[in-house]
């Protein structure tokens, strides 16, 4: 009896067992949700910095009220709140206040839990007061001593930053041609335009033609050396090119005091036209209409004006040169800067790429020689980039720029031509840098290739170069697009490397122009991820090129998604050509 009750246990026992008995690890819900939760972490974490980055980035043109206060111990400020927090003030703050004010702001800050509110206000006229900013507490301010005054004016000039003030009167020469602020506006706004336009037309003088000369002058210098380094001082030749030189330079110095009277003259008719203006303090300033960028009455202006506004200083950010030690103005030279280098950079680092990956996977053997080969190429993706720069600094820069001199620029010497830090020793770092990401990116993709292929290939008598070329490259080439798009993305936004090997804090000068050879890579250039780093940490005026730090941030992101827009789309061309063996 006991033997037969026992046999159904035990046959229950082998079965399936209650499901209450099963480990929830067997079910793998806890590795979904932490793998989840961790996807949703890092998309929140970018998508949330994305969202700071384009939140401060947009914001930084939008023209704000001016406001002006007027302080218990009798100062009045002019500017624009940037910034307000609040802080715990000193235990004296207080003491500087009239008695009839301080028990009132005692009050105020205690229900504040010992705290009081202030705001940054940017006053501009470093020329006049050696300071951009001025911190304001709620407390300092003198009761109804607020305001938004009507005709403030904030003037963006070339040099010194903003000036804020009151219009006083329009002159024209030693004439006041207005007193009256809405007629000094319109005289303003009549004037201004053509002194801009003459200030551009002598920029041009001094850029093209003077530059001309500047050029020719240097180019029969050199020619005068090069005859001398050959055949020496004393010989026929060279005072025959002594002589030529002479000649030349007269004619080149005629030319120039010529356009040096015509920019002469166009700085004497700007001269005449001058904004004054008076400042918090009361004092009155002159300022050139030639020096202003723009002005306008900021308290006055409707959505619309804003609007266009903020365009127009969008506008000049895109298409002009940088002012002010980088803090204002434009960054043209820096995005064409970074997109060149970043173009010459995939022009050298794909076929090299491409062609070191075909012999790994393709050609050469598995032996110990390939895996060392293969383990140094991951090793090399973990070097520093500033290693990379290290390196190109002393390899391309001093090495080869060095002999390229000595060979080609004997003339030039000691001054270096290719010696030294350009476009094109910054684009050969980066592709030393990024060529790991393809080598790898591309032996994936050949690999992801099926031999089948490859055999049908062999069978209709194809050669190995043939079945490569026809067979194996055009159904691995999405594959070794997307290397490439790493490699962009991560070169466009180096940074250490380049302050080495060719970027610098102000080339407005692009690296091409109307001499032969027109591209001159041997040039310094300017870099977003560079100029980045100049407005962050190494600007004299630090609050006012903050918000210009997240503008040329957004306007990076923006640049490496285009140009990784154009490798995304031509990946998706080959992806539909060849669907059935896509990677």
């Amino acid at each position: 009896m006991n033997d037969s009750t026992n046999k159904p246990t035990a046959k229950r026992s082998r079965g399936r067992a209650p499901a209450a008995a099963v480990s929830v690890l067997a079910h793998g819900e806890p590795a979904l949700w932490l793998t989840g939760g961790a996807l949703m972490s890092a998309l929140v974490m970018i998508v949330g910095l994305l969202a700071f980055v384009v939140l401060q980035g947009f914001s930084t043109f939008w023209p704000t009220e001016l406001v002006e206060i007027e302080r218990v111990d009798g100062g009045v400020l002019l500017g624009e709140v940037t910034r307000d927090d609040d802080y715990r003030p000193e235990p004296t703050a207080l003491e500087r206040l009239p008695e009839s004010l301080r028990d009132a702001a005692a009050d105020e800050i205690e229900q504040r839990g010992g705290r009081a509110h202030r705001r940054l206000l940017r006053t501009g006229n470093f020329e006049l007061t050696s300071e951009h900013f001025n911190w304001v507490s709620d407390y300092e301010i003198a009761p109804g001593g607020e305001s938004l005054p009507e005709w403030a004016l904030v003037i963006e000039r070339q040099v010194w930053g903003r000036f804020y003030g009151h219009p006083t009167a329009f002159l024209v020469g030693e004439d006041v041609a207005a007193t009256e602020p809405q007629s000094i506006w319109d005289a303003f706004r009549r004037y201004h335009p053509e002194v801009r336009g003459r200030w551009h037309q002598r920029r041009e003088l001094e850029k093209h033609e003077v530059g001309a000369i500047n050029y020719e002058l240097e180019r029969e210098r050199l020619k005068l050396r090069e005859i001398e380094m050959k055949h020496g001082e004393s010989s026929d030749e060279y005072r025959q090119a002594e002589a030529r030189f002479a000649e030349t330079e007269d004619v080149l110095r005629q030319q120039f005091a010529l356009i040096r009277a015509r920019i002469d003259e166009i700085n004497e008719e700007n001269s005449r036209y001058r904004l004054r203006m008076t400042v918090s303090d009361g004092r009155e300033v002159d300022l050139q209409l030639a020096d202003i960028v723009r002005a306008y009455p900021a308290n006055r202006l409707n959505v619309g004006g804003k609007l266009s506004l903020y365009l127009s200083r969008w506008w000049e950010f895109l298409s002009e040169e940088p002012r002010e030690a980088n803090s204002e103005g434009g960054v043209w030279p820096a995005i064409f800067g970074t997109a060149m280098m970043t173009l010459i950079m995939a022009l050298v680092v794909a076929p090299f790429g491409v062609l070191a990956a075909l012999y790994l996977r393709e050609y050469a053997k598995s032996g110990p020689l390939v895996s060392g080969v293969r383990i140094a190429i991951n090793n090399l993706a973990g070097v520093p980039s500033i290693v990379f720069g290290v390196f190109g600094l002393g390899f391309f820069s001093y090495i080869v720029g060095g002999s390229i001199d000595a060979i080609f620029y004997a003339e030039k010497l000691p001054s270096p031509t290719y010696g030294t830090g350009g476009i094109l020793w910054a684009s050969l770092t980066l592709a030393l840098l990024t060529l790991p990401v393809v080598i790898v990116a591309t032996e994936e993709a050949l690999a992801a290739v099926p031999n089948s292929m490859r055999e049908g290939s062999y069978a209709c008598g194809a050669s190995k170069w043939q079945t490569i070329r026809r067979i194996v490259l055009p159904r691995a080439m999405p594959g070794v697009m997307t290397g490439m798009i790493l490699a962009m993305a991560r070169g466009a936004g180096e940074v250490a490397p380049l302050m080495l090997v060719g970027a610098v804090k102000l080339a407005p000068e692009l690296p091409l122009d109307g001499y032969f050879p027109y591209i001159h890579l041997e040039r310094s250039f300017m870099h977003l991820g560079f100029h980045i780093y100049d407005l962050g940490f190494q600007s004299q005026n630090s609050e006012a090129a903050k918000p210009m730090v997240f503008t040329t941030t957004l306007l990076l992101i923006a640049l490496i998604l285009a140009l990784n827009a154009v490798g995304i789309l031509a990946r998706t061309r080959l992806r539909k050509k060849f669907a059935g063996s896509a990677v």
